[in-house]
């Protein structure tokens, strides 16, 4: 039978319970967990309530699975026990369909602890039949698109999202632990900032004005350490308007934080203890299984520049490179030039720092162990300090896990003059094409010339940490409603 037709059938049986003068949709129900419940001992009185799960008749006997969040239990219905009249509205039940039951625990002869129903109550009549337990919820986008069904027919999905809650907690212990205060900036931003990335635009009515949701915490939480916080961070939602892949969801989740006084290698060090303290606090140990490598999160984890990766990895000596072999090297590798757009055509405005950073991607799937890539060309971002020795490098770096880039962090620049000028390029950038280019953002530069303390910054992308912390293949599978195209 089609759904349509099953759901008519159910629409029926909702009707005739009303007839019955039953309130097929009560308000409260009490009741004890069933986990609580499958504790007691045999001849004690329960009370529990949850979604029918199954159904089996045995003639004047009828068996049920009652699930809720904490478990699953046996429920038997007998008919000398309810009568002929409370048996009989059995018929009026589904798969699906939310009940309480009031009875005595017992066990059957073959081993399974029931409930030996005195009563029940009609909770929620579902209109839907569940998809076939048997088969399951496959298709990856359905799954996506109706949560809710993916959650009810596959317990592993919900011990997922049950391990990204942990990881979530712990992330806040260990920060909370360490003196960091918990913050919140704005998600509505004048001016966007802190990545390089599309925006989405947003109008306010009211104020008549265009708005962009946040694509990064970074410049107001740095306002924050130049009013005198000197620990802050923030767990919160960014938007990129980008596309979507394995590792990528226009909305994600990210944890950022600023340290006075801190740099980049302090932020090495905070976050290989972050990710050892999450996996031994959620998983009791700090070995993990992430696409198909054993992974090792246990501190210290490895150090190396993006030249030297470069070199080990891919056998490129970029320092030995012409400008022109650089754009060889990256035709070769089938890579796209991300460098700054030109209103006068290839040539002009060919930067070797966003090559170098082009063509290091060539280098991030042999990245299996947690390493850290260090010393980035100035090219790669506007708001990282450049070394003291080396002002063409930068004091930024990026971990990498099972060939996944999972976080970004800085000594951040707090030099406003400095500042201001980079920020002029990348408006240059932005009246040349480039749409991903950091805006001049005057009130942030004018925040930096009151003062900022050498600071480290941060920035860890939550999902990706759960996806490895549960050996997820995709976002979408750590995200409960990962992005979707709408339905027509």
């Amino acid at each position: 039978m089609g759904e349509n037709t099953l759901k008519k059938i159910r629409l029926e049986k909702l009707k005739k319970i009303e007839e019955l003068g039953i309130d097929p949709y009560p308000a409260r129900f009490k009741r004890e967990e069933i986990s609580q419940a499958r504790k007691k001992k045999n001849g004690e009185r329960v009370i529990v309530a949850g979604r029918l799960m199954a159904l089996r008749g045995h003639g004047k006997m009828t068996f049920a699975d009652l699930a809720d969040e904490s478990g699953k239990i046996q429920i038997g219905f007998r008919h000398n026990e309810l009568g002929e009249e409370k048996y009989s509205r059995l018929q009026f039940l589904d798969v699906g369909d939310f009940i309480g039951v009031e009875g005595e625990l017992f066990t059957t002869q073959a081993g399974e602890l029931t409930v030996l129903a005195k009563d029940y109550t009609f909770l929620t009549k579902s209109l839907r039949p569940l998809p076939s337990a048997w088969y399951g919820l496959k298709d990856v986008e359905e799954r996506y698109r109706k949560r809710y069904l993916d959650l009810i027919i596959n317990p592993e999905v919900k011990k997922v999202f049950d391990s990204r809650t942990k990881i979530v907690r712990a992330v806040r212990e260990f920060l909370d632990d360490r003196g960091f205060m918990e913050v919140e900036t704005p998600t509505l931003q004048s001016v966007y900032g802190g990545a390089y990335a599309r925006p989405f635009v947003v109008h306010h009515s009211a104020l008549d004005v265009d708005f962009y949701l946040k694509i990064s915490d970074e410049l107001y939480l740095k306002r924050l350490v130049v009013g005198g916080f000197e620990k802050v961070y923030e767990i919160d939602k960014d938007f990129r308007n980008e596309g979507m892949d394995r590792s990528h969801n226009p909305e994600f989740t990210m944890m950022e934080c600023y340290w006075a006084y801190a740099d980049y290698n302090d932020m090495m060090r905070l976050t290989e203890d972050l990710y050892e303290y999450v996996a031994k606090k959620v998983l009791g140990k700090t070995k993990v299984t992430f696409w198909g490598h054993e992974i090792e999160l246990k501190v210290p984890w490895r150090r190396i520049t993006m030249k030297e990766a470069l070199k080990e990895y891919a056998g490129i000596e970029v320092d030995k490179l012409s400008d022109k072999e650089l754009r060889e090297e990256i035709k070769k590798h089938n890579l796209e030039y991300e460098g700054e757009p030109t209103l006068t055509g290839v040539g002009e405005g060919f930067k070797r720092g966003i090559a170098i950073a082009t063509l290091f991607k060539v280098v991030e799937e042999h990245l299996i162990q947690p390493t850290f890539i260090i010393d980035f060309p100035r090219e790669t971002t506007t708001l990282c300090k450049p070394k003291a020795s080396h002002p063409e490098i930068i004091e930024r770096f990026e971990s990498y896990i099972g060939g996944l880039e999972v976080g970004n962090a800085y000594s951040e620049l707090n030099n406003p003059l400095l500042q201001k000028k980079f920020f002029e390029e990348q408006v240059k950038a932005k009246k040349s094409g480039d749409k991903e280019a950091h805006p001049m953002d005057n009130d942030f530069l004018e925040a930096l010339e009151y003062g900022m303390p050498p600071t480290g910054g941060l920035g860890l992308g939550i999902d990706r940490m759960v996806m490895i912390m549960t050996n997820q293949s995709t976002i979408g599978d750590v995200i409960l409603f990962p992005t979707m195209k709408p339905e027509k």
